[in-house]
């Protein structure tokens, strides 16, 4: 099984389940035990100070908390970009990763952008392989600017448009299909 860390899953037309329809996921890690990530298009109505006060220092003020996952949404999940990649707890793709537990003083000035998550994205061993295999999800690699973009809310067209012409017209599917 090849990893499929780093990757963008993008969830496909028939996606229903209202955790991960018109999500877009970046795969954080994947290897036979199973997979984890985050949401990256589901900010939410609330600031991080409000939340997490300690980890707003990690950011301008008025950043958005964003939905992670339905796995422990009361926990802190903190994703962030590097000018060392060294200093990275749980290594993502290029200069992107997680950082765990409290982030020590001197690593605060290495961080260039961060984004906080209220929880995470979980699949058990062969769950997210058997839902490739439905076709639930679409692959994409994932770039810095996709993970920390200003417009979540357009994030899983976006990402959709860019895989070229036979998405386009999954990439204007309304999220309620009904609406259309």
């Amino acid at each position: 099984m090849e990893s499929l860390r780093g990757q963008l899953l993008i969830s496909s037309g028939g996606l229903y389940d209202p955790n991960f329809r018109h999500t877009v996921v970046l795969l954080g890690e994947h290897n036979s035990d199973g997979a984890l990530g985050v949401i990256l298009n589901r900010a939410l109505n609330v600031t991080v100070e409000k939340v997490f006060p300690p980890l707003s220092e990690l950011m301008p003020p008025g950043e958005p908390l964003f939905q992670g996952g339905p796995v422990q949404p009361s926990s802190a999940v903190l994703l962030a970009e590097l000018a060392d990649t060294g200093l990275v707890d749980l290594p993502v793709f290029g200069s992107v990763g997680f950082l765990v537990g409290d982030v020590p003083t001197d690593i605060r000035p290495s961080i260039l952008r961060a984004r906080v998550f209220a929880g995470y994205a979980g699949w058990g061993p062969g769950q997210l392989e058997a839902e490739m295999a439905d076709n639930s999800w679409i692959l994409e690699p994932a770039g810095v600017d996709d993970v920390f973009t200003d417009t979540p809310d357009r994030l899983w067209s976006r990402v959709l448009e860019r895989k070229g012409p036979e998405y386009r017209q999954l990439s204007r599917m309304p999220y309620d299909p009904s609406m259309n």
